[in-house]
């Protein structure tokens, strides 16, 4: 083992270490503070553990770091065996963040809180573990072609599908979030990330310094991002308003009273005018919040729901920012209002509590309402 290899090699296994130990001090502590926001949702009892697995993939990093290690150490970096152990170990690492990336809000939509798209991707997973395994016994020692890893290949397909779904979701969370140049920060990153993996297959890129650095950069900026993630989403935990908060009164058409504490909006009152499918869209998640039970509470907006797309769910928050000129830090987002409970299901945060409608007003919209459903919900 040259002194750049064990250098590495114990960096690898340090920074990872103390990254996981982080992460996972971070998302214990915002469980203790945010279990009412993490757990609002009483059919489910959803827990967002992104940081859970995020740190759990950064154990992965510090067992490969351990077993590359040994394998110098000991002398069967170049045997069948290391291999085998190298290609598994990623791909544990890729179900951790696939994991994670079920609960990135900003993750592409057939990840983020899909169940049925997860367990199909996890068999994608589990099938390419089983190619590798099946490729080394074929192969052998002669798993070489070229000067290129046959076995390796499979996993570095993955791992590049991997890379390119976490670079959406980290660029798509950190420009929301409004830090623009983490963002742009992120995009190389995960560039790294994947560059770091092709000399593991692709021999001829292999010089020793060179991949080496990338590896140790790549994986400690990964690191850092994920330490920004974590304080990005508790500033944003902290400033999502309590469900017991908020109020929602429907005064007669197109008119709400509405008061989020939180945000400075004290029974503000916002008359949507001519803006009549987004009001009457805000009602029916309201007599549903109020009225119903369990999966009656809520929504589906697709293609094939009662609401057809989730754009109508945004311009009832970019109405309501829009009529009550909400400065930067009080205006509200989609999260604000609106709980999603995955498959394509949402529902309103306010409690039923905190939600009153007019009589006349129900009355009238439940006789002119095209689902009856909401005619039994209220009686």
């Amino acid at each position: 083992m040259t002194n750049v290899e064990q250098f590495h090699n114990l960096a690898h296994i340090f920074i990872s270490f103390i990254g996981a130990i982080l992460l996972l001090a971070i998302y214990s502590n915002i469980r203790k503070r945010f279990r009412q926001i993490l757990e609002e949702d009483e059919s489910q009892k959803r827990v967002d553990s992104g940081l859970l697995y995020l740190s759990l993939a950064m154990f992965v990093w510090v067992g490969s770091g351990i077993w590359a290690y040994a394998s110098k150490h000991f002398e069967f970096s170049e045997t069948m065996t290391y291999q085998i152990g190298v290609n598994l170990l990623s791909i544990v690492n890729n179900l951790f963040l696939l994991m994670a990336l079920f609960y990135f809000y900003y993750a592409p939509k057939f990840i983020y809180n899909n169940i049925k798209n997860v367990k199909i991707i996890i068999g994608i997973i589990i099938a390419v573990a089983s190619v590798t395994l099946v490729m080394a016994g074929v192969f052998g020692e002669n798993n070489m072609y070229a000067n290129i890893k046959l076995n390796a290949v499979p996993d570095l397909i993955l791992s590049g599908f991997l890379c390119f779904l976490l670079l959406i979701s980290f660029y798509k969370t950190f420009l929301h979030r409004g830090l623009k140049l983490v963002a742009m920060i992120s995009v190389v990153i995960m560039i790294l990330i994947f560059a770091s993996q092709l000399p593991e297959v692709f021999l001829d890129f292999n010089d020793e310094f060179t991949t080496l650095l990338i590896k140790i950069i790549a994986k400690t900026s990964l690191i850092a991002l994920f330490l920004v993630l974590a304080t990005s989403w508790v500033i944003q935990l902290a400033n999502t308003p309590r469900p017991n908060e908020m109020r929602i009164r429907f005064l007669d058409w197109s008119l709400i009273q509405l008061s989020i504490p939180s945000k400075n909006i004290n029974n503000a009152q916002v008359d949507f005018g001519s803006k009549t499918t987004q009001y009457k869209n805000l009602l029916k998640f309201a007599i549903r919040r109020a009225n119903g039970k369990g999966d009656l509470q809520s929504i589906l907006v697709s293609a094939g729901g009662e609401i057809k797309n989730q754009t109508y769910l945004t311009r009832i928050i970019e109405n309501i920012n829009e009529i009550l000129q909400l400065s930067n830090e009080q205006q509200l987002e989609r999260r604000d209002l609106f709980t999603f409970l995955g498959e394509g299901k949402y529902r309103l945060r306010m409690i039923p509590e905190n939600i009153s409608i007019d009589e006349g007003l129900l009355h009238e919209f439940i006789g002119s309402a095209e689902n009856t459903e909401y005619s039994s919900l209220c009686n």
